[in-house]
């Protein structure tokens, strides 16, 4: 063959070679980003989670229609981990291992949480949750778009002890029996007793998920508040257990202007399934309510009932914190140009968000949100009204100064890493 023939054929070989890689990439391009979404859709965290796996379809679904990200359309990977905890753990590996999720947004529970953190930091996914908590935590894997202690749990104390929230007294920390309540409450009897509460005058209680005999306790209750001091309950009761808890609060003739119940996990949605009539007066603290005043509000209400076809339907705060890391994560993509964990893990410091809320929203290097906090009591339709709020965001702590061991961390994650679990700064090792 002549030196023409073989450079012909190079040529050709070579061309060949090139289409094919050429053909490759775009295919990828092609490919749809892969999203986890981790809600139980079944069991006792149900009537909470199935909103959340909703709330992330309806933003798939206007991202694609604005013609995807980095111009790929979007799917969602939907799982049912059934509110068993081990079984999330199980779920978010398969999602981050074998359907190579780039984003996961999803659990409620604590427990839950917990039980994927290893999976996700050996595995170096990225998980967004969107549901108050305990704080007491910090991971270069998870962003906390939900509340911290510090903003829900100590300004809804402040507010009952004030003369607006009725100077409570005696305080009844009512849970259901597992981390997050356990934690919220150790750090809110050192909140209490730091404010001057004698321990006697502080009832701690505790019930498994799905508790349904509430006599007793309410019984107890009552007892408790009969000592002539004004007393309140602040309750981190979680799921399906809320309705029975206040069908006996009114079979017993508890009203608000009696014993208020402020709650942390009792929203629109929780409410939505309950006869509100008994608890007109009862409190909740959150950092949206769907009976927020703003133009942003007003879009978000009506995206949510288009997407739902269902105008009955109602908005609440973890939607609205589902909401905000979705859009923050789009834009940390955008910027990045990149779905690469830890390019976007990098892009995700300092974006901020217009929410529903009516505030910019701002992601701190401490994967924490900077949010407003609102006290709204329980109307008669199911909905809130806001009867105190702060005058702007409050920045999140991660790690709370009325647990000793606690005050002296750090959660810090800019570059060069910062372990957010050390007393001590760990510089991790870049890949």
């Amino acid at each position: 063959m002549s030196m023409k023939a073989l450079g012909l054929k190079g040529w050709a070989l070579g061309g060949a070679l090139a289409a094919g890689l050429f053909a490759g990439t775009a295919a990828k391009a092609a490919e749809p980003i892969k999203i986890g979404v981790l809600h139980s859709l079944s069991g006792t965290m149900a009537i909470s989670e199935t909103t959340l796996k909703d709330t992330v379809l309806m933003m798939v679904d206007d991202i694609n229609k604005k013609g995807g990200l980095l111009g790929r359309k979007v799917e969602a990977v939907v799982v049912d981990p059934a509110s068993n905890w081990p079984l999330f753990a199980e779920k978010a590996r398969e999602l981050l291992a074998k359907e190579k999720v780039s984003v996961v947004f999803g659990c409620w529970t604590s427990v839950s949480r917990k039980s994927v953190l290893p999976v996700f930091e050996e595995l170096n996914g990225l998980l967004f949750y969107p549901v108050q908590y305990e704080g007491e935590e910090s991971s270069r894997n998870v962003f906390y778009t939900g509340a911290a202690p510090n903003q829900q749990a100590i300004p809804a104390v402040d507010y009952l002890m004030s003369k607006d929230g009725g100077e409570a007294k005696r305080w009844v920390l009512a849970g259901t029996d597992y981390v997050y309540p356990r934690t919220t409450n150790k750090i809110l009897e050192a909140y209490l007793i730091s404010k001057g509460v004698p321990k006697d005058d502080i009832m701690i209680n505790y019930t498994p998920f799905g508790h349904a005999d509430w006599q007793t306790i309410v019984a107890d209750i009552k007892k408790f508040a009969s000592a002539g001091k004004k007393t309140a309950v602040v309750s981190t009761i979680n799921g399906d257990a809320n309705v029975p808890f206040y069908k006996e609060l009114a079979n017993q003739g508890i009203k608000a202007t009696d014993i208020p119940v402020v709650a942390f996990s009792v929203g629109e949605e929780e409410l939505a399934g309950i006869d509100t009539k008994n608890l007109v007066g009862h409190l909740a603290a959150w950092n949206y309510f769907q009976s927020v005043d703003s133009a942003e509000n007003d879009g978000f209400i009506k995206q949510w009932k288009t997407f739902i076809k269902n105008d009955k339907r109602v908005t609440n705060d973890p939607m609205e914190a589902t909401y905000i890391g979705f859009k923050m994560w789009s834009q940390a993509v955008m910027q990045a140009g990149s779905t690469d964990v830890d390019a976007v893990r990098q892009a995700m410091y300092g974006q901020k968000v217009r929410s529903p809320s009516g505030y910019d929203i701002a992601m701190n290097t401490n994967h924490h949100l900077s949010k407003p906090v609102m006290i709204g009591e329980i109307q008669g339709n199911g909905q809130f009204q806001i009867v105190w709020q702060t005058k702007g965001p409050i920045k999140a702590d991660a790690w709370s100064p009325f647990i000793p061991e606690s005050a002296k961390l750090t959660a810090d994650w800019t570059f060069p890493w910062v372990c957010g679990n050390c007393t001590e700064p760990k510089f991790a090792k870049m890949k």
